[in-house]
């Protein structure tokens, strides 16, 4: 589509929605939207003024999206085209313009460069200072008090293998306080301590949230998705959010919450992006180049928080992406490369890797332990359908109750609740990161872990071969404290995910601990050999949770390996995730991220849901039968002042422009925010015009009478070709209209005459409808 009368101009956010209720016409305070100045007024010609035309010069402002609306993909992408070409054609006519245009060509790469490197340099720094500020609430190192528990003890002479994590330059607080780290007054000391530490971690992440920058709660990625699909949310995006998502992230994580900071370090990446697309004219002006680097940020998030750069580029393209060319493919894989190489670079855990928990075991797998891997899957698809319905009902219950009014309470009661009940458990003590690492790994001789405390009795000090073993007391004392760890992380994880502060999904960890004597067992496991490989039932466990809560496949596979490094296991992996994914869909449809959009009511239009009802468009359209007639202009036959009391006296987002009220023959379509603009620009710049002053969408104007004010040219503002199907059309072929062009309406014709108008919300409406869902709940709440 050649749509040659758009302005270039665009404004710097992301939004949705085609009828809006309370419009503001004073669009000169937004920000990224040039302010209209006061130029002078009409050229003249042989002293005759000449009739301004908008397509001459374009007005700042006409173009650009008002908080909370959908862009237009089909306009946004015929004026990239237009843009490139007219660039194209200019770089043959000189070494300069030849030089703008290679630029321009590279500006993209360069872009995809800076996001990676901040944004891992970010998620270096939220990595170190949640690590340094977890260990916090414990203690302390004489050393320098910015040094956590590992990197206080790395430099000392006096750890043993046994006691690695003890040192004298690492004191607890109850030794700090009290001179001793034995007997119940130290114990109650370091629990007070504990508590302490994790309330103020929380109480300063959720203030500076309310004070600061309220859309960084949460997790991040079911708005990022609502704004990869076209929609607005100005400051989602912006630099005080990605400020203060940063900091309190680092406290959320550190306060010991139930949380993880996967979905939050993709906002970041996002946030990232956004800012920097400000560099350059060919992201910023253009909306949907921008969800193009918005695509490529999600990659850059899931890579630096999983340290999976091919995974993370899956996921942008299996769950958050609208639109994902192959252009972005490639640039989201080399933004993930970027942002994994900076990651690597500053070493947040030490140990050379991406991650904290990369496995050492490559023991391999036997065929008939598929079905208890089948069974994971089942059980983490039970897991996460139950999840995301109990979660769902609890974020309902505090939009809907006191709750609600009190979100720094909720977090302080959360955290007070989640530190008393996890610090006697250690596994509920230690940070989800190291939980993760430990239950991953399988055991060596030199283990201190409770997990690995099997009888050594047997092992001879030349033998290089680890023996079977009977387990020792701690490793079912381990046991029960993981099971009761899991059910606590289960409950506590309900409650937390979706609370005024920054939360990812922590990854639930699941233990296999081996007994090779059984029956089913005794076909192959030859003596001396490991039969089962506990962590690997681990790795599976947390993959079909994940999966059964996200619904995610491929792309959770690969992340999966590239966080463990076990390629060997892909098999095991993918039986788990399919499996997971079967059984979740069985109980409901939605994923989490899927149900939160729904929950806020963001109008998002789900590319996965089949659409089967057989209904018309006729059935959809407004105005219905009832209905009062389609507010329209027409081509030729408006004053200003007709036209300003139609927007004052309705509320939509646009007007289609006919021949005439009795003809009814389309034109074309205006958006309200371009003509308010238009207007408000030809007052100040062009003399004469008033509220008579006739306004004309046609190519060339009649001649006026000499009495009459000067007219308005309005067509280059019009969109001239508007997407249009007839009134008989199925309603699965306008929905999948919508899907794969991303339209913000669409006109209703029969024989040539406009009928009706459907738009985004109508169609999300009915589809509510349909699903017997409150279809009012559409709408940015």
């Amino acid at each position: 589509m050649d749509n040659t009368g758009y302005s270039n101009e665009s404004s710097t956010s992301d939004e949705d929605m085609v009828e809006i209720t309370g419009a503001t016409l004073d669009f000169s305070t937004t920000e990224d939207v040039p302010p209209l100045g006061d130029n002078t007024g009409m050229e003249e010609v042989d002293g005759v003024p000449k009739l301004m035309d908008l397509l001459d010069e374009p007005v700042p402002g006409v173009g650009t999206y008002e908080d909370f609306n959908t862009i237009d993909w089909v306009r946004e992408k015929s004026k990239d085209r237009d843009r490139h070409r007219e660039i194209t054609s200019k770089s043959k006519e000189s070494t300069w313009a030849l030089v703008k245009s290679v630029s321009d060509a590279f500006s993209g790469w360069l872009l995809m460069l800076l996001i990676g490197l901040m944004s891992g340099a970010l998620a270096g720094g939220i990595d170190i200072s949640a690590h340094w500020m977890t260990d916090l609430k414990e203690g302390v190192c004489l050393n320098g008090f910015w040094f956590n528990h590992e990197h206080c003890c790395w430099t000392s002479n006096e750890t043993t293998f046994q006691e690695r994590d003890k040192c004298p330059q690492w004191k607890s607080w109850a030794e700090l306080i009290i001179g001793t780290t034995e007997g119940p007054f130290a114990y109650i000391m370091n629990y007070l301590m504990y508590v302490c530490w994790a309330l103020l971690f929380s109480f300063l992440a959720v203030s500076l949230v309310r004070a600061f920058a309220p859309y960084a709660c949460g997790s991040g990625i079911p708005e990022i998705k609502t704004i990869l699909s076209g929609f607005i949310i100005r400051g989602y995006l912006g630099k005080w959010t990605l400020l203060i998502k940063t900091v309190t992230l680092v406290l959320a994580v550190s306060s010991g919450l139930s949380l993880g900071k996967e979905g939050p370090l993709v906002h970041v990446a996002c946030c990232c992006a956004n800012i920097l697309c400000h560099l350059f004219t060919k992201y910023r002006k253009n909306e949907a180049k921008r969800r193009e680097v918005l695509s490529a940020a999600a990659a850059v998030g899931v890579s630096v928080a999983f340290g999976a750069p091919i995974g993370g580029v899956l996921f942008s393209l299996e769950e958050v992406s609208y639109y994902f060319p192959l252009k972005t493919l490639w640039r989201s894989f080399f933004a993930a490369l970027v942002a994994a190489f900076t990651l690597r670079s500053i070493n947040p855990f030490g140990n050379s890797r991406l991650v904290l928990f990369y496995v050492e075991f490559h023991t391999p797998w036997h065929l008939l332990e598929l079905i208890p891997f089948i069974l994971l899957g089942i059980f983490g698809g039970l897991w996460g359908a139950f999840f995301i319905r109990a979660n769902i009902a609890w974020c309902r219950r505090r939009k809907t109750t006191w709750l609600g009014r009190y979100p720094v309470l909720e977090v302080l009661v959360v955290t007070a609740v989640t530190a008393v009940v996890a610090f006697p458990n250690s596994y509920t003590r230690t940070s989800t990161s190291e939980l993760i690492s430990e239950l991953f790994n399988d055991c060596g001789l030199l283990d201190s872990s409770k997990l690995c405390n099997y009888d050594n009795a047997n092992v001879t000090k030349s033998s290089n071969e680890l023996p079977d073993r009977p387990a020792g007391a701690d490793v079912y004392t381990a046991m029960w404290q993981l099971s009761l760890a899991l059910v606590f992380k289960m409950l506590i994880t309900v409650v937390t995910f979706g609370m005024k502060v920054p939360s990812g999904l922590f990854i639930p960890s699941l233990l296999a601990y081996y007994h090779h004597d059984w029956v089913i067992f005794r076909g192959w496991c030859s003596p001396g050999a490991d039969c089962i490989t506990p962590g690997l039932y681990a790795m599976v466990g947390a993959a079909a949770c994940l999966g059964g809560v996200t619904r995610m496949t491929v792309s959770l596979v690969v992340i999966m390996f590239e966080l463990t490094g076990g390629l060997e296991y892909i098999v095991p992996l993918m039986a788990a995730a399919m499996t997971s994914k079967w059984v979740a869909d069985a109980i409901g449809r939605e994923s989490i991220y899927e149900a939160h959009i729904r929950l806020n009511g963001y109008p998002f239009l789900e590319a996965k849901e089949e659409f089967s009802h057989k209904t018309l468009a006729m059935d959809v359209m407004r105005p219905r039968r009832s209905d009062p007639p389609l507010s329209v202009l027409t081509q030729d036959g408006m004053t200003v002042g007709d036209v300003e009391s139609l927007i004052t006296d309705t509320t939509y987002s646009g007007f289609p422009v006919v021949v005439s009220h009795e003809s009814q023959r389309l034109v074309g379509f205006v958006l309200r925010r371009d003509l308010i603009i238009s207007i408000d620009n030809a007052r100040q710049r062009q003399d004469g015009i008033v509220s008579a002053s006739r306004i004309f969408f046609t190519e060339y104007t009649p001649p006026q009478p000499p009495s009459s004010p000067p007219p308005l040219k309005l067509r280059g503002i019009m969109d001239l070709s508007p997407f249009t199907v007839t009134d008989l059309t199925a309603m699965d072929i306008v929905v999948d209209i919508f899907r794969k062009l991303g339209l913000r309406q669409c006109l209703i014709t029969h024989n040539g005459r406009l009928l009706g108008i459907i738009t985004k919300k109508d169609i999300l409406k009915h589809v509510a409808q349909i699903a017997n869902r409150d279809p009012d709940s559409i709408l940015f709440n």
